[in-house]
């Protein structure tokens, strides 16, 4: 048995989908990657249909819901200028504990497996406090912009695509820091602001696509061996159900993934954050502190979304898609701002 309990429960308990194989299994490197699982005719349909269900999903979202807050959660977007500070403090407190525990942006990668792995551990403790200070938060952006990927690239494209998460958050704190004011109170314009959040939700669903091929679809043996050591991750026997292990590997996987497209697409944050919080949040009663602390960034990322969707003002731009002039100008503006914001 490669995989091991870090967490052991007293009773069983059944739980949802979303947690990192790699996290938990002992030396993860030892599954093959397997491309065939993906060619199967009934994998293939579950991802067109998770396909069409994300672009179903952003048509209905854009005519049934005209005015994008929602009443109940409208009391949050009163905090949507102290955004970018809240998604700060997650960020650090992520890069802090990464550091302290000796792994390098994500919690399957030690830094002893990386070149001048003492120097990075530094780097990021460094920044960690940085972030969570919220002081001048447009260089720390930058510079774990360009560190990130040069570090994890060492260890291979998936590693730098399993941290595009914080990357994403790098990237939307480059664009829109937290001001200079009281508690980092920062003045919000659309140029900016549909840049960041562009940014934002495109970190979270690379990294969820990554997670959902690398140790899922495209990966079944690793899968299967994490059902095999936490049997309580299968939620079909909540209702009874026995399926095979393939079945679950496959609704595992499209799960991740639809839950990447609907990120993406950005229709309806928030009904979507409160739906993908319910498996997010509930491998916690399995996994523990790692996976608390590893999903610290996209609960922040979450906020986020919630946050910002429940404006009036801007719920608007949390949901628009991305066009190229736009981003050349909201680049433009961002590099006009002043870098101390």
């Amino acid at each position: 048995m490669r995989a091991h309990v870090l967490v052991p429960l007293a009773e069983p308990t059944r739980l949802v989908l979303p947690a990192h194989e790699k996290w938990f299994l002992d030396d993860p490197s030892s599954y093959p990657t397997d491309w065939s699982f993906v060619a199967r005719p009934l994998v293939l349909l579950t991802l067109v249909g998770v396909v069409a269900v994300a672009l179903v999903w952003r048509w209905v979202a854009l005519r049934l819901l005209p005015v994008p807050e929602i009443g109940l959660l409208r009391p949050l977007g009163r905090l949507a200028p102290w955004a970018p500070r809240l998604l700060g403090v997650h960020l650090g407190i992520s890069l802090l504990a990464l550091a302290v525990s000796g792994r390098f942006l994500s919690w399957n990668l030690e830094t002893h497996d990386l070149t001048a792995g003492g120097v990075l551990l530094l780097l990021e403790g460094g920044l960690g406090v940085w972030f969570i200070s919220g002081v001048r938060l447009r260089p720390a952006s930058v510079l774990l912009v360009a560190v990130g990927p040069a570090a994890l690239l060492l260890s291979g494209p998936v590693g730098l695509l399993s941290a595009a998460d914080l990357l994403g958050i790098a990237g939307f704190l480059a664009v829109l820091p937290p001001g200079t004011e009281r508690w980092g109170r920062v003045e919000l314009d659309e140029r900016r602001t549909r840049l960041a959040v562009g940014l934002l939700r495109a970190g979270v669903g690379v990294a969820l696509f990554t997670l959902a091929f690398a140790e899922k679809l495209a990966n079944p043996s690793m899968a299967r061996a994490t059902l095999e050591a936490y049997p309580q991750l299968d939620v079909f026997a909540l209702v009874g159900l026995s399926v095979p292990a393939d079945a679950f590997v496959t609704v595992a996987g499209a799960t991740e993934l639809l839950f990447g497209l609907l990120v993406l697409s950005g229709a309806a944050p928030q009904v979507v954050v409160l739906v993908a919080a319910v498996p997010f949040n509930a491998t916690l009663l399995l996994f523990g502190q790692t996976e608390l602390l590893g999903h610290l960034p996209v609960y922040g990322v979450f906020l986020t979304l919630l946050v910002l969707g429940s404006d009036s003002r801007t719920a608007p731009w949390v949901r628009a898609l991305p066009s190229l002039s736009r981003v050349r100008r909201a680049l433009g503006g961002a590099a006009l701002t002043p870098a101390g914001r």
